[in-house]
C-alpha cells in the first residue's frame, strides 16, 4: 500500500504568497496598469500613497505620471485628509495603502473628511481579509464591517484581474467616495471564461445549479467556482452569484436567486463572519421574507494566526477543499 503523499514544506515566503494556485493564469498588476491607461485621458486623476506605492502597484502610475503622484510618507491620516483636499480642488485621487491602515488607523479621516463631504476619492487597499500571513497587525479581516456603516461610501470587492481592471475604470467614472479591496501583484484570471463584465452595484450569476446557491465576493468567488466544479462529480449542482459590490448591495438579484426554493444558500467571503457580506445577505433575505437553509463560509470572529497562507486558508475554512468539505457536510 502506497503511503499518502505529504504536502511540500512551506517556507516563510508563503506568508506573502500569491493567491493564485499553481499553474493558474495570472495578470501582473491589473490595478496599476488599468489606472495608468485611464489617466492618459483623465488629467484629473492623481495617485497618492503612504509609503506603500510599490506594494499596491501604484508605482506604475508614479513612474508614468511623476508630476501627478504624491508620496505622503508613513502617515495614513494625513494621506486621507490630503486626498479630500485634492478632491475639493477638482482632482480625482486614487489613494492606496494596506486595508488595515485605512480601516483601523485612518477611519475617522475617511468618515469626516471624505465621506461626510461626499468627495470623489477612490481608496484602493491591498491585503484585504486573509491575504497575508503576517498576523492580525496586517490581516484586515474586519474592514468591510468597519466601512459598511459609513453613509454614501461605495464598497467593492473584486474577484480576479479582470474584475479589478474593470472595477478600476468603473469607480473612476462614479461620483463619490469608494473603498475597493485591492488584489495586487500577479492576480489570477478567472472571470474571462464566464462572459463577465463588472457593473457597479450589480451581482452576476456566473453559473447555475439546483442544489446549492453560493453568494460570494472577492477571492471567494474563485473558490466557489472551483468548489462547484469539484461538487459536480458528486452530482451536486452549485450556482455561483458573484457580488463584487458590497454596498450598495444588489438586493434584487440576491432575493431573486435565494427565492428559488429547495437550495442551500451559502455566503462565502474573505472576511470575518461578523458584519460582512454574510450578514448583509441574511438581513436582506429576512426583510424580504425569504428563509432558505443558510450557511456561511467566512473567517472566524477571532484574531487569526500568522503563518503560510495555504495552511491558514485550510485552517480557517476558506480554501477550496475546506469549502467543498463544508458544503458536503451541510447537504447530508
Amino acid at each position: 500500500m502506497n503511503a499518502p503523499m505529504s504536502k511540500p514544506r512551506l517556507t516563510t515566503s508563503a506568508m506573502i504568497a500569491s493567491i493564485a494556485s499553481e499553474g493558474q493564469r495570472t495578470v501582473a498588476a491589473p490595478f496599476g496598469n488599468a489606472l495608468v491607461a485611464l489617466a492618459a485621458g483623465r488629467p484629473d486623476i492623481v495617485g497618492m500613497s503612504a509609503d506603500l506605492a510599490k506594494y499596491t502597484d501604484l508605482h506604475l502610475f508614479a513612474k508614468e505620471y511623476p508630476e501627478r503622484f504624491f508620496q505622503m510618507g508613513m502617515a495614513e491620516q494625513l494621506l486621507m485628509g490630503a486626498a479630500g483636499g485634492m478632491a475639493k480642488e477638482g482632482f480625482t485621487p486614487f489613494v492606496t495603502t494596506y486595508a488595515v491602515f485605512a480601516s483601523r488607523r485612518a477611519y475617522d479621516f475617511i468618515h469626516q473628511v471624505i465621506a461626510e463631504e461626499n468627495l470623489n476619492v477612490k481608496i484602493a487597499c491591498a491585503l484585504p481579509g486573509l491575504t497575508t500571513g503576517y498576523g492580525p497587525s496586517h490581516q484586515a479581516t474586519e474592514d468591510i464591517a468597519i466601512f459598511r456603516g459609513v453613509p454614501g461610501l461605495t464598497i467593492v470587492d473584486p474577484c480576479d484581474a479582470l474584475d479589478t481592471e474593470q472595477a478600476t475604470a468603473a469607480i473612476a467614472e462614479h461620483k463619490g467616495p469608494v473603498y475597493m479591496r485591492l488584489l495586487r501583484g500577479k492576480v489570477p484570471l478567472v472571470l474571462d471564461e464566464y462572459d463577465y463584465k463588472f457593473e457597479l452595484g450589480k451581482a452576476k450569476l456566473l453559473r447555475d445549479g439546483r442544489e446549492v446557491l453560493v453568494i460570494s465576493s472577492g477571492i471567494m468567488t474563485m473558490r466557489a467556482l472551483e468548489a462547484a466544479q469539484a461538487l459536480k462529480d458528486d452530482n451536486v449542482g452549485v450556482a455561483v452569484l458573484h457580488v463584487p459590490t458590497i454596498k450598495p448591495l444588489d438586493t434584487e438579484a440576491i432575493v431573486r436567486e435565494a427565492s428559488r426554493g429547495g437550495r442551500l444558500v451559502v455566503v462565502a467571503e474573505n472576511h470575518s463572519v461578523v458584519g460582512g457580506l454574510g450578514e448583509a445577505v441574511a438581513g436582506t433575505l429576512l426583510r424580504a421574507g425569504v428563509a432558505p437553509a443558510f450557511r456561511q463560509v467566512a473567517l472566524p470572529d477571532a484574531f487569526l494566526d500568522a503563518g503560510a497562507l495555504p495552511t491558514l486558508h485550510d485552517r480557517y475554512g476558506i480554501s477550496t477543499e475546506a469549502m467543498v468539505a463544508s458544503i458536503r457536510s451541510w447537504l447530508r
